[in-house]
């Protein structure tokens, strides 16, 4: 049987051949589940998609612990699950072009996409932007060793696989707030690690915090590296500083701390990757695609640019919720084609 994980080069073709006068119908920015999803979508109604996206890249390649939470399918990791998506669309006829976009012009129609590999830039009619948001790590030693054996992004993800077990959370903010109520529910303990004196979480989530029996917060405090052995994380090295989260002097405020753990949830923020689109699409705070006036649509703020994804999702960044909004946003790219009388073109 074909390992899941092996990529298939035969999905992958050569960017096809458009132009200001025969456009594609539909290009799609993005391999993951979000871009997928739309690709599935748009090609059973016939529009022939092109998705570029690199073979390698998304947050769902890089997950090599299995996929729990995807309905539907019980043993799989994340680069199994997006070759398992890539083989469906591909079996609809949508086209795969490993690349990636390096320039996007949506100030007219049809746009301009280059791409970084190819000589001739593709144009298309309907534009479907599922490029994602990167994880921000710390950037410390054993980080990227153990990312996929104990060092996560994602407690909701990841956080099942720890049950039991003693688990640290990185971060001060809402978002580890949370991860550490619900990481709470399930493992043995929880350790936050706040590198300032306070949290910046919400007050109603501080309190919540703090006054949960599972959890510890270690203040003043950042990663200095991570350990562990071949069978995964065993403890985060840590290094105690001033109160304003500075680097201290002296002993006590220099001290190293080393806290036990199986796993470590990195909460630090992300980085939505919107860099191709500052200046041509409203964005929202944190970069994220503003979509505040789209409704319940997908449309951004360019008629005929669609957002599918974490590229405009600040709140819950699952690998479902992305495949979701891909299929919204190749209905609402058929609806305007079909409006637009470009359906057939």
């Amino acid at each position: 049987e074909e390992e899941e994980e092996e990529e298939d080069g035969a999905l992958f073709s050569p960017p096809p051949v458009s132009s200001a006068a025969a456009p594609l119908r539909i290009v799609i920015l993005g391999g993951g589940p979000a871009g997928l999803s739309a690709a599935i979508y748009a090609a059973r109604a016939g529009l022939s998609p092109v998705v570029v996206a690199p073979a390698f890249g998304g947050q769902l390649q890089g997950k090599g612990v299995d996929v729990e939470n995807f309905p539907g399918v019980l043993e799989a990791t994340g680069p199994g699950l997006v070759a398992r998506m890539r083989r469906q669309a591909a079996a609809f006829n949508a086209t795969m072009v490993s690349d990636a976009a390096v320039r996007v012009d949506v100030s007219r129609s049809p746009f301009t996409i280059t791409l970084g590999e190819a000589e001739a830039p593709l144009y298309a009619r309907a534009l479907v932007v599922a490029t994602g948001a990167d994880s921000r790590w710390l950037g410390v030693p054993g980080e990227h060793e153990y990312r996929g054996r104990g060092v996560s992004s994602c407690a909701t993800c990841d956080g099942y696989l720890y049950r039991g077990k003693d688990v640290v959370v990185v971060g001060g903010g809402d978002s580890a707030a949370e991860e550490a109520l619900l990481l709470a529910r399930t493992s043995r303990s929880v350790t936050m690690i706040v590198r300032r004196g306070v949290l910046r979480a919400s007050r109603s989530l501080a309190t919540r915090v703090l006054e949960h029996p599972n959890i510890a917060v270690e203040w003043n405090v950042t990663v200095d590296r991570f350990e562990g052995n071949a069978d995964g994380l065993r403890r985060a090295i840590c290094r105690r500083g001033t109160k304003d989260g500075g680097s201290g002097q002296g002993a006590a405020a220099d001290a190293e701390l080393s806290v036990r753990a199986s796993a470590a949830f990195v909460s630090i923020g992300h980085e939505p990757n919107t860099g191709l689109f500052r200046g041509q699409l409203a964005l929202a705070a944190g970069g994220y695609l503003d979509m505040s006036e789209a409704g319940r649509s997908t449309r951004t703020s360019v008629a005929g640019v669609f957002a599918a994804g974490d590229v405009a999702d600040r709140q819950y960044r699952q690998a479902i919720t992305s495949a979701g909004s891909g299929a919204q946003a190749a209905l609402d790219a058929e609806r305007y084609l079909s409006e637009q009388g470009l359906e057939g073109s």
